[in-house]
């Protein structure tokens, strides 16, 4: 039959997890090549600890290059090119064949398609940001703490609400909070809209339970570094003393210019094989969409590239083995929203048929708070050794 080759385009979640799963499941004489830009896997459910000082970048990232002795082929480049006729990728003058490719690209961080947002925001979706977001805050004295949304889609959409509400924590044990306001400003109608008014509501009263205020429907449309304010489509106008925000994102050049992707820019899937319009390659997690009831799309988040990569490595694994594939994604997903004093929120459920779907919300408490912390180390312990 000869050696066939799958390759792996991302190294976050979605592509490590397809990758072990592959080459626990096709021959050993088959190649597995996953291919990233660079070295360093960052657990990125675990960032905004960062900001409250709970853990150091790291605890929180692993070499892809740890999964070499697991049989997995790990290359380190910058690929410039997804050519689907030549079944190839291109980076430099560097060339990799695949016979089946899974892209799990994710999606880029654009802060500057939000003019003022480098200058003036401490991003929340990346270690440097919420490093400094945590010196930020250790140093507040009082004032007005404003989180933006500034656009959608994003990744980790209980992200916001997450430093909302360690940022809270931190204020009231640092003695500043009788001394500070914060607020968030988000295009959405509720906390993470889709999975339904049940739990943007619940989560919407968590919120107003610690004294944070929710603005939804905003959209905001630059940053003022030296006025300190956000500048609205509608012409209103935010003050703040510290921003923390959620950058632009957009799909990566790469996927747009394959070939791959739809009107938006990112990758049309099958929602339950995660096939693209192109035969033997599939698409997982961020880069992806996928409609849902209600007019929404699935939510950009770990859980789902972690599920749909299991789907995928079992359907290439019968495709390379001859038999007909059945494994198939649900639309189940779950989310830990974790809320300062030891505690945090969790939600869980289908995603899948009908809106609103089947999701339910769990308060507050020590027990999900643990949950989170033995997912972490889950996820960094036996995927990477």
């Amino acid at each position: 039959m000869g050696e066939r080759t799958v390759v792996v385009l991302g190294g976050g979640v979605g592509g490590a997890v397809v990758a072990r799963a592959l080459r626990r499941r096709v021959p050993g004489g088959d190649r597995v090549i996953l291919v990233d830009r660079e070295p360093t896997h960052r657990f990125l459910p675990s960032a905004l600890w960062l900001m409250t000082g709970a853990r150091s970048p790291g605890q929180i990232t692993r070499d892809l290059r740890r999964l070499e002795p697991r049989g997995i082929e790990v290359l380190l480049a910058d690929v410039r090119e997804v050519d689907v006729a030549g079944r190839r990728l291109g980076a430099d003058a560097l060339h990799v064949g695949f016979d089946r490719l899974v892209v799990a690209a994710g999606a880029d961080l654009a802060p500057d398609a939000m003019p003022g947002f480098e200058e003036a925001a401490h991003s929340l979706y990346t270690f440097e940001g919420s490093l400094a977001a945590g010196r930020a805050l250790r140093a507040f004295a009082g004032g007005r703490i404003v989180i933006l949304v500034s656009s959608m889609p994003f990744k980790c959409p209980a992200a916001p609400y997450e430093a909302a509400l360690l940022a809270e924590a931190m204020l009231r044990e640092l003695g500043v909070r009788d001394l500070s306001t914060i607020d968030i400003y988000t295009p959405e109608p509720l906390p993470m809209p889709t999975a339904g008014p049940q739990v943007g509501e619940a989560l919407k009263a968590v919120l107003a339970e610690r004294g944070i205020g929710f603005h939804p429907e905003v959209a905001a449309v630059s940053i003022d570094a030296e006025r300190r304010g956000v500048t609205l489509a509608d012409g209103g106008f935010v003050p703040f003393d510290l921003l923390l925000g959620v950058p632009p994102h957009r799909p990566p050049e790469v996927v747009r210019e394959s070939g791959l992707s739809g009107e938006t820019g990112y990758v049309p899937v099958d929602a339950q094989t995660l096939a693209t319009t192109v035969e033997g390659i599939f698409a997982i997690g961020d880069v992806t969409t996928i409609p849902i009831a209600g007019g929404k799309s699935l939510p950009k988040a770990g859980v789902f590239a972690h599920h749909q990569a299991k789907v995928v490595a079992r359907r290439i694994a019968d495709e390379l083995a001859g038999r007909k594939p059945t494994a198939e994604f649900d639309g189940s997903g779950s989310c830990f929203v974790a809320t300062g004093d030891g505690k945090a929120a969790y939600a869980s459920g289908r995603f899948y048929g009908g809106f609103p779907p089947p999701i339910r919300f769990h308060a507050p408490g020590r027990l999900w708070h643990l949950g989170k912390k033995v997912f972490e180390r889950y996820w960094l312990g036996p995927w990477f050794w």
